[in-house]
Formats: C-alpha cells, structure tokens, sequence
C-alpha cells in the first residue's frame, strides 16, 4: 500500500493542469489517448488499428494503478483525483470505444444504436457504483470489470477476418450486449493482479503483432 500524505494547505487547491502532471494521471492520459486513436480508426474503417489502441488503452489502465502504489508521498487528494480521472477515461476507453465500434461496423444503421447505448450505460453504472462500494469482498467485484470489455474484443474481433461480415456483424453485436449484461450482473469475478499483469503484458503485445500483422 502507498504511503498516504495528508494536504499540507488544504484551503488551497492545486491548479487543474498540474493534474496533468502527476505521474499516474501521466500514465491515465496515455491511456485516454490510445482509446482516442481506437475510436478514430474505428471511424475511418480501419479496425486492427482500432484493436490495437484499444489493449493499449487497457495497459496503460493498469499501469496508472501500479504507479500509484509505488509513490511513496502522494497526497490523499491527489489518490482521490486520480481515481476519478482513472473512472472518467474507462468510460471512455471501455463503454464509448466499444460503442462507436458496434456503430461503425454496422455502418451506422440506426438498428444498431440501442447496442452502443447498452454498453455505454451499462459502464456508466458499474463504475458509478465500484466508486462507491468499491470491492465486493478482499478480492472480487460484483460484475465484470470494465477494462475486460476491451480485452474479450479485441480476441472476439479476430474472428472478423475469419468469417463472413454478416456472420461477424451478429457476433459482434452479441458480443457487445453479453459484456453489458456481465458488468451490470449480480455476479462476482475476480481483480486480475499480480501475475495477471505479466498475463495482461504479454496478451497486449501478441494481439500488437497479431493485428499488426493484419494491417500489411
């Protein structure tokens, strides 16, 4: 566990752009811009770009964490701050990304748009409600955790160049209707860590090579 600092002056905030400068935020950001490029290859068509910064996305997501833990003289306020930063990029990372996804590959057909509102609703509502509960029990949540929208689509995507767009098409938007239902789910499922981070580096850079190798 960090060592917790109390705020010296707390009648006195920081300014909002040294946020940006606090070395987990650092990470977060790095994060929020891989699912950036996700959601920008998404939009063009482009879909093992948009695979790749999507694990991406998750790894930073888990880096940002380990950081954190690591610093010895952060502040309670900075650990508060940085959780909501860490919240507010997942909803984008793994409920809009996932979304827009379903969206573009179904080329926007109206059909497809309560898909992408379940997804980002159902994000929306599991992290709302881990930020205030948090672990349901020492070591498990109750839902699917939300980065693992990301890491079970971008394995699921790999298909998309294995069967027919139609056949994908349904599979994708299964897919992405058993994810929100999983992470609103009165279910309890594990916190990947320790090992699991090795897991989680090396899924990364086989599905990098894998997708890359997809692009040429």
């Amino acid at each position: 566990m960090p060592t917790i600092k109390t705020d010296n002056n707390p009648s006195t905030p920081p300014s909002i752009l040294s946020l940006a400068f606090d070395l987990p935020n650092v990470c977060s950001l790095f994060g929020l811009f891989s699912a950036l490029l996700a959601l920008y290859f998404a939009l063009i068509g482009i879909y093992p770009a948009a695979m790749i910064g999507l694990i991406w996305a998750v790894f930073f997501d888990w880096n940002d964490g380990k950081i954190a833990r690591k610093m010895k003289n952060r502040t309670a306020k900075q650990g508060q701050i940085g959780g909501q930063v860490d919240s507010l990029i997942d909803i984008v990372s793994f409920g809009v990304c996932p979304a827009v996804i379903l969206l573009s590959y179904g080329n926007y057909d109206p059909m497809f748009l309560p898909g992408a509102f379940i997804i980002v609703a159902a994000c929306v509502l599991r992290l709302s409600y881990f930020n205030v509960y948090g672990l349901d029990g020492k070591s498990t949540y109750q839902g699917l955790a939300s980065d693992n929208n990301a890491i079970i689509l971008v394995f699921v995507f790999l298909l998309e160049s294995i069967i027919s767009t139609t056949a994908f098409t349904v599979v994708l938007y299964i897919t992405i209707l058993g994810l929100a239902a999983l992470n609103v789910a009165p279910i309890r499922t594990p916190k990947l860590s320790g090992s699991w981070y090795y897991v989680l580096a090396l899924y990364t850079l086989v599905i990098t090579l894998a997708y890359s190798w997809l692009l040429f």
